[in-house]
């Protein structure tokens, strides 16, 4: 666990993905992600019939990507992506890349947009992606099953889904599946880095947007869980996903643990444009 002990610059560096790359430098591998997950975005919207700019809400920020999977029947599986960015950058602009492996096998890819920060608060950006998530099942009857996949603060995303009283939505969403890739699950240590500079989150915001500090035990409809972490993401990134799928497992959710070798925080995501990668496969 982090502690005071540990001086900031090294926890700075612990959450600084673009330091633990063999790749590229840290100056150059921000950039290289942004133009491989526009260019492979460009590319799935060429070639997938698709809905752009769906509007989940009223919000800005709060519209949707659809792309339709290819020879569907009246019912298909969806999988629904969420981006990173560390909450304050990236769009669904640049998050259909990896649709056109899945919409050629018959499953619809939703890439859903929210509103960062600083416009975005922390809260604000959980309830959105709970609330396209509820709009989804209303606005595709033909949906026969949601897969949510996240990477980095779209993991965290993602696994604040789990959490979700659907009460209030009057819509309860069939997920089957959370892929969450590369995440962190416990905001307490983000507050005394320079990512909280935008984000602006107190001690009260960073508790109850923790999914780590807030597991459900597992129902009896309780979705299969797969945590993805890369090994060359930091130490602190590896020990989050780590202790995150212990306490889903502890709390009884089917929890696996993939440590993929040879990928970074980045192409840990970015090969989900390819057939053959093993997240694609799974």
């Amino acid at each position: 666990r982090w502690s005071s002990a540990v001086p900031l610059q090294a926890l700075e560096d612990q959450y600084s993905p673009s330091r633990w790359s063999p790749r590229l430098d840290r100056d150059t591998i921000i950039d290289a992600h942004l133009a491989v997950t526009a260019a492979g975005t460009e590319r799935a919207r060429a070639s997938a019939r698709t809905s752009l700019h769906v509007p989940y809400g009223n919000g800005d920020g709060e519209k949707l990507d659809v792309y339709f999977p290819k020879d569907a029947p009246g019912t298909f599986p969806v999988l629904v992506y969420i981006h990173g960015g560390y909450w304050q950058c990236l769009s669904k602009d640049e998050s259909g890349f990896a649709a056109p492996p899945l919409v050629s096998q018959g499953v619809m890819v939703v890439a859903v947009g929210y509103d960062i920060a600083p416009r975005g608060h922390m809260d604000t950006m959980v309830l959105q992606v709970r609330r396209s998530l509820a709009f989804l099942v209303k606005q595709y009857p033909g949906i026969r099953g949601i897969y949510l996949c996240g990477h980095s603060a779209g993991a965290h995303l993602a696994a604040m889904v789990l959490s979700t009283d659907w009460t209030e939505f009057q819509v309860v969403p069939d997920i089957k599946g959370v892929v969450l890739v590369s995440g962190v699950y416990d905001l307490q240590p983000i507050l005394h880095t320079y990512v909280n500079d935008a984000l602006n989150m107190s001690w009260e915001v960073a508790q109850r947007n923790s999914p780590m500090r807030h597991i459900p035990p597992a129902g009896p409809a309780a979705c299969e869980v797969l945590v993805a972490v890369a090994q060359h993401d930091s130490p602190e990134f590896r020990r989050q996903s780590q202790e995150y799928s212990q306490a889903l497992r502890a709390a009884g959710w089917s929890v696996s643990l993939m440590d993929l070798a040879g990928v970074d925080h980045f192409d840990i995501i970015e090969k989900l444009s390819e057939d053959s990668y093993i997240l694609t496969q799974v």
